[in-house]
């Protein structure tokens, strides 16, 4: 039975509702329209050239306009279809935060905000920035150590972010319901700002260093010329562009197709709520900070003397609006809103009711239902598309207000110096490709809506729309076997369920049940055999007269002999690891590259871009789906392959790093002596249409061995006990390979002048400042993921960037950086878990040799340095 309040709110006559059709903009949104920001006078010039393009005139177009005018851009054009925060941010509820549960997107939060506290003073327009702060509230144990758990991600940052006690929670918001509040997460200077004034604002500053904004204009053609420049069409004349930027929100997908894209984007619907002055808001002395209930799924905040809230309801009760992705959007929709709809949110209501009692009297005076756009996993969308030369995309922005300034300032630092400036590859548009179907998409959003406030686990599984077509030659084999995890579209494997345990999906902050099957297959690698299913690789054949020219400018490292392999680093123009992965020279001028599964087309448009800038005569195929991998790796991996194959695997013949073609079980393979394990083995590149062939024979002929399956968890430890670097973890754009540890990689005596070279020889020049080691801590029920904070003397000097159990010391491992002057062996810190600070030592790596230096050591005599 409703609450009386509940039964009262929902009999209310629902004054000042936007309607389809109603033009207006809703109470809640700053209110300066017209008085203190009235709109632009509309540009009169035109151009007929420009460096960059930007279609699509929302907070995040007119972000990206003003940094790139600002930094000295000449001819930047902006083009917006009716008028400026047409579409989602005229609408929005305007929230900043300098909280992220990620890690590089909180420095984009923070530039965000940094530039917010400042325009209005540069640009004379007042853009109604409140900043009380924001507390987010637990009432649940597990929601405390989500807490913790982001404390320790954010202590290296830059953000102010502090837990604070229920005490403290009053005394900040004095009209909660205490009854079940267990702690907070407080960020000072987070608030909201006037979404439309801060358009206004950014318009005004790119206006003011040369930006031409021009409206309405809306793009009807898109055409892309030989020489990499853009013909853009629109109703008052033709642009030549240097590089097109897609910033056009809902209609992302409209300009997309233009070029031949299906961008995964999908409208919903999101409500908020403002009500009427409420007495006991307007006695109070200062503003209230932004609330976050994250069990009720609902952000609140102080609108002038009433309240704002906007919940985030479950995924089968919110509403997408499927229609504009098979019809297109309608025609002039621009600033119109949805039909409100209260019986949707209505648990949320009542749950913030319960939470803020004040509620239950007050006179609801609008409910805003408007658009918005999101992405598959929730995260926008933002660099150079891979496959059209000089497009780029700034799109799917389920909360553009707090990432707009920072993603202006980011993508402007990208294309005027040719590098993003921090690795952001969680928003690179090319994590998504073919298998990113409409329905995908469509599943995906609803889950990601739903799952706005749920708890952030490590680890973390969502399992909506899956599977996609992206399949290995094994999923079906093997997906009752296993706790499968999702990259990039696969299903691949990361630990085998074993007779008698749990087998559900268990997250958690602490060691759950993966954590002794995992420890199984550790043991079955290091002591018999085990096979892993490696089919999500990316992977390149680069061939043609210029490969080897391309590949020698491409690479830090020398490019392997024919017949050989090696671990190659792609660079930046600032030094700094843009990719990493291993080159194979299969016959004279054809090569096989493989990188990870998240970085495939990452890495497939810098090749592409590099080879079409320096005119290289190459063919560049992508054979990533076509391709199934298989490892085997173990101290039996040589005999059980060789009871399948008439190639001698003996270690004089077929050597560490060596790669040939070969028939195993009569199936075509190209076969390289290689493992991430760190131990003896071979990863097996063949048709995916063999794959199962080729596992049953692996398997059959190790049956003697006792062969079993291993994956990415057990994996994970076992490189992690060899101290092999991770693209991504220990190695990204925000790293030089010197102080990652990389210099056996790194040739900077080579001939030719690779991309970065001059950098690092000037980062080795003057010196590191800091650099990567492995340290051990013992723990009791948890260990470190990475990103947790290291202290020292009770400051926070450093992070960790992976870690993991290492089932051969029974202790925890992890990799970290830290400063030079701490990065000695025996050095003694602290890593943060969980709340509590550990004693770790820093170790000589590795921690356990890898298979090829126990065998080089043991034939020169040397047991006992094994």
């Amino acid at each position: 039975m409703l609450r009386p309040g509940v039964q009262w709110l929902r009999g209310l006559p629902l004054r000042g509702l936007g309607l389809p059709g109603s033009p207006r903009r809703p109470r809640s949104v700053g209110g300066h329209e017209g008085k203190d920001n009235p709109p632009l006078p509309a540009e009169t010039r035109w151009k007929d050239r420009a460096e960059t393009v930007i279609i699509g005139g929302g907070c995040v177009g007119v972000s990206l306009a003003y940094h790139l005018a600002k930094a000295g851009m000449k001819d930047v054009v902006l083009l917006e279809k009716s008028e400026l925060t047409a579409g989602s941010t005229w609408h929005a509820a305007g929230l900043t935060t300098y909280f992220h549960p990620g890690i590089n997107l909180k420095k984009i939060h923070y530039d965000s905000i940094k530039l917010y506290e400042k325009l209005e003073e540069e640009t004379g327009q007042v853009v109604g920035f409140h900043q009380p702060g924001s507390i987010r509230i637990a009432t649940t144990p597990v929601r405390v150590d989500e807490f913790k758990y982001q404390m320790t991600r954010t202590g290296w940052h830059a953000t102010e972010q502090y837990i604070i006690e229920p005490e403290k929670i009053q005394e900040m918001f004095p009209l909660l319901n205490m009854n079940k509040i267990l702690a907070g997460l407080y960020n000072p200077g987070d608030g909201h700002i006037d979404p439309y004034s801060l358009t206004m604002a950014l318009a005004a500053g790119a206006r003011k260093y040369g930006a031409l904004l021009k409206y309405p204009a809306p793009v009807t053609s898109l055409k892309p010329r030989s020489d990499g420049t853009w013909d853009v069409e629109t109703p008052q004349g033709s642009v030549r562009a240097n590089r097109i930027v897609n910033a056009a929100g809902f209609w992302a997908r409209e300009v997309g197709k233009m070029v031949g894209l299906e961008h995964p984007l999908i409208p919903v619907q999101h409500q908020y709520v403002v009500t009427s002055t409420i007495p006991e808001v307007k006695a109070l002395k200062k503003e209230l900070p932004v609330l976050r209930d994250l069990e009720g799924s609902y952000y609140l905040r102080q609108e002038r003397d009433g309240l704002l809230f906007g919940p985030y309801e479950s995924q089968e009760k919110m509403k997408v609006q499927d229609s504009w992705v098979t019809t297109g959007v309608p025609s002039g929709f621009g600033k119109e809103l949805f039909e409100s709809d209260l019986d949707r949110i209505m648990e949320h209501v009542e749950a913030a009711m319960e939470m803020v009692p004040v509620l239950k009297k007050a006179d609801i005076i609008n409910i805003v239902n408007g658009p918005i756009t999101y992405s598959p996993d929730i995260l926008p969308m933002v660099g150079p598309h891979q496959g059209l030369r000089n497009y780029w995309v700034a799109i799917g922005f389920g909360y553009g207000i707090i990432h707009a300034g920072g993603v202006g300032k980011y993508l402007s630092d990208w294309i005027l110096h040719g590098e993003p400036p921090f690795d952001l590859i969680e928003l690179d548009p090319n994590r998504y490709g073919k298998w990113t179907t409409t329905q995908y998409t469509e599943a995906k959003a609803r889950e990601s809506y739903g799952f706005n406030n749920i708890v952030g686990y490590p680890k973390e599984e969502r399992f909506a729309g899956r599977p996609t077509q992206r399949v290995s030659g094994l999923y079906k084999t093997l997906e009752s076997k296993c706790s499968m995890g999702f990259h990039a579209g696969w299903e691949q494997p990361h630990w085998f369920y074993k007779l008698g345990q749990d087998t559900g999906y268990r997250p958690s902050f602490r060691r759950t049940n993966w954590f002794e099957p995992v420890g199984s297959e550790y043991k079955q690698v290091m002591q018999r055999v085990g096979v892993i299913d490696l089919s999500p690789f990316g992977k390149f054949n680069i061939k043609g007269q210029d490969s080897t020219r391309l590949l020698d400018h491409l690479f830090a490292n020398v490019i392997p002999k024919v017949g050989f392999t090696n671990i190659s680093h792609m660079l930046t123009p600032k030094g700094r690891v843009y990719a990493e992965l291993t080159v194979s020279h299969q016959s004279p001028g054809e090569f096989l590259l493989i990188t990870g599964s998240g970085s495939e087309l990452h890495d497939l448009r810098w090749i592409e871009e590099e080879a079409v800038k320096g005119e290289y005569d190459v063919e560049i195929k992508n054979v990533t789906d076509e391709v199934g991998v298989l490892g085997v790796a173990g101290p039996h991996a040589r005999k059980v392959l060789q009871k399948l194959t008439s190639e001698d695997l003996s270690d004089d013949v077929f050597k560490f790093l060596q790669t040939k073609s070969l028939k195993v079980s009569n199936i075509p393979v190209t076969a390289i002596r290689i493992s991430y394990t760190g131990e003896l083995g071979w990863e097996l590149y063949h048709r995916r249409e063999d794959s199962v062939a080729l596992y049953n024979a692996i398997m059959d002929a190790g049956q003697e061995e006792g062969i079993d399956n291993f994956g990415t968890y057990a994996m994970n430890a076992l490189r992690l006990e060899k101290a092999f670097r991770a693209w991504g973890s220990e190695m990204n754009c925000d790293t030089n390979p010197l102080e990652a540890g990389l210099e056996y990689f790194v040739k900077l005596n080579k001939p030719a002048d690779f991309i970065g070279k001059q950098a690092l020889k000037q980062i080795k020049a003057e010196g590191l400042k800091r650099r990567l080691v492995c340290l051990t801590l013992a723990t009791d029920d948890v260990d470190p993921e990475g990103n947790e904070s290291i202290w020292h003397k009770g400051k926070v000097v450093g992070n960790t960037t992976s870690g993991s159990y290492s089932y051969s010391i029974q202790k925890s491992l992890a990799f970290a950086y830290v400063p030079i002057e701490l990065s000695k062996v025996g050095q003694q810190v602290e890593v943060e878990l969980l709340g509590k600070h550990y004693p770790a030592i820093i170790i000589q790596e590795p921690l356990v040799l890898t298979e090829p230096t126990r065998n080089r050591l043991q034939k020169k005599g040397g047991k006992d340095k094994i």
